[in-house]
């Protein structure tokens, strides 16, 4: 590659070490030092869509840490769900009763997400908006990760988030599959310049809550890609 060649953002150290350091939740650490975006290489797969399927009974290791009702072991989302939205961050964070964050501690992390669908998308959403704040970002990581060699390599890294002037909100999501063990959630983001992109994460449930799931390298199992449009997204945005 000369020197007059665009360079991929992605293959830039300061992106891999942004995703390292907060796993798949500093997108303003991965995001905001981007000035131009060439499509990726996904490797998402798509699920085929199931009926949420309510159970009465919720086995101990099903329930919620803080209590929230709701337990699905299958479930899709086909329209937005009622939502508030805090700035977290730089970024529009929601929350509602049903769904969660059912507790937010003094450091500010917010936790406690429902075992259902809807759940998965909060606590995904809110890992984004607290991965926007460099002082909360590692504090996430920290509580939500899943537990392993990928969590410990997150913690381990060292990556400072900059100012760029670029910001990015959520503008959409699709449920990309959800067994009630696993979700994989495909959040799509606009940025202030007006460009979209897609960027899909996994949660898996553990100790009654989600956990966020990356590599054994501390970073997102997904890379981002750019998007057109919003088409064939469910759009969902606090900040328009």
């Amino acid at each position: 590659m000369n020197d007059s060649e665009p360079r991929n953002p992605f293959t830039k150290k300061g992106f891999i070490v942004g995703a390292a350091i907060v796993g798949a939740l500093a997108l303003s650490a991965i995001v905001l030092g981007v000035t131009s975006l060439g499509t990726g290489g996904g490797g998402t797969k798509t699920a085929a869509p199931g009926t949420p399927t309510p159970t009465s009974t919720v086995s101990a290791d099903a329930e919620s840490v803080c209590g929230l009702s709701g337990y699905e072991e299958t479930g899709i989302l086909t329209a937005p769900p009622t939502t508030e939205w805090t700035i977290v961050g730089t970024m529009a964070a929601p929350s509602s009763a049903e769904a969660g964050p059912g507790e937010t501690d003094s450091d500010g992390v917010r936790t406690c997400y429902a075992h259902t669908a809807e759940g998965a998308l909060f606590a995904v959403s809110n890992l984004w908006a607290m991965g926007s704040d460099a002082r909360l970002a590692p504090l996430a990581v920290e509580q939500l990760t899943a537990p392993g060699p990928g969590r410990d390599a997150a913690i381990a890294a060292d990556t400072q988030q900059s100012n760029t002037g670029t910001s990015v909100q959520i503008a959409g999501f699709k449920v990309l599959s959800y067994d009630g063990e696993n979700a994989t959630i495909d959040t799509a983001f606009e940025l202030n310049t007006g460009s979209l992109i897609s960027f899909p994460s996994a949660v898996k449930w553990i100790d009654g809550d989600w956990k966020l799931v990356v590599t054994d390298e501390g970073q997102p199992p997904f890379r981002p890609t750019t998007l057109q449009n919003l088409g064939g997204y469910i759009v969902w945005a606090g900040v328009q």
